[in-house]
This record gives C-alpha cells, structure tokens and sequence, in this order.
C-alpha cells in the first residue's frame, strides 16, 4: 500500500506541478477524512503549499488512479481464473495508464453474456424449438414434455 501511494503520488505531482512529497502528504490528510477546501485553508504547510485548484485536481486524480488499479486488479484476476494470462499480457494491462487502455486490451478476454437461446441450447431444447417452427399446428407445450429432464424442470422452463 505504502509503494501504491509513493506511486500514485509521484504521477499526480508531475501533472500539477508539485513534488511527490506534497503529493503524498496531502494524499495522506485527504485519506484521513480532510475536505479540499479545509487542507488548501489549515494544512498549507503540510502540503508545502498547495493551492486549492492543485488539491481539488489530486483529489479527482487520485479517485481516478484508485479506481484504475481496482480495475486492473479485476481484469488481471479475470483474466487469470480464465487461465489465459501471460507475461505479456499482465505487462500490458499493468502498463495501462487509462480506463478506456485498460478495457481495449481486456475485451477480447472478457467473459460474454448467454442469451437464453443459447442457454436453451446449452440444454438440448434445440430440436424442440426446431420442431415448433417446423409444425405450428402441434402443441408445444406437449412436444416440451420429452424435453423435461434434471435440467429442463418442467415444460415452461
């Protein structure tokens, strides 16, 4: 946790111009609970003098960087359980410097919705529905009786 916020906070003072120092420090009095305006009034000298547009620009920054590596440390997990992650992978995702990078490298490895018709043909209700569109005058709800089984509990699942 200690190297994430070193981390995260040398990002966020390169891009408003401050130190990593006054970074971390304010990080430090915005994770004890400190509003913006109360740190840029009571706590200058803690930040070494952060103005409150530089704060308020950490605070969004550092929600945004938070919520990135909760991302990736999802998409890696994913990725992982699914058995498909590699060392190129894992260094491209860890690389990742925004949401929109991270979600285009995950795409082709995120897991896809089942539709019912294919959880229908997951259960062998494939030829019912193909014997329905093929005589329209037969009951379906007695042609579905042949179908019930462990995974099909009754004609209307």
């Amino acid at each position: 946790m200690a190297s994430d916020i070193k981390r995260i906070a040398a990002i966020i003072a390169a891009e408003i111009s401050a130190r990593p120092e006054q970074a971390a420090a304010a990080i430090e009095l915005l994770d004890e609970g400190a509003t913006v305006p109360f740190v840029a009034r009571y706590r200058k000298e803690v930040t070494g003098g952060l103005d409150d547009t530089q704060l308020r620009d950490l605070a969004e920054r550092l929600a945004y960087l938070r919520e990135l590596d909760a991302r990736r440390d999802t998409i890696l997990g994913s990725i992982r359980e699914q058995g498909k992650l590699t060392e190129e992978l894992e260094g491209k995702i860890v690389a990742a410097s925004t949401k929109a990078e991270l979600e285009d490298i995950y795409l082709p490895y995120k897991p896809k919705r089942r539709t019912k018709a294919e959880i229908a043909r997951e259960r062998g209700l494939g030829p019912l529905a193909e014997a329905i569109l093929a005589n329209r005058s037969l009951v379906p709800a007695e042609l579905a009786l042949a179908y019930v089984s462990e995974e099909v509990a009754d004609t209307k699942a």
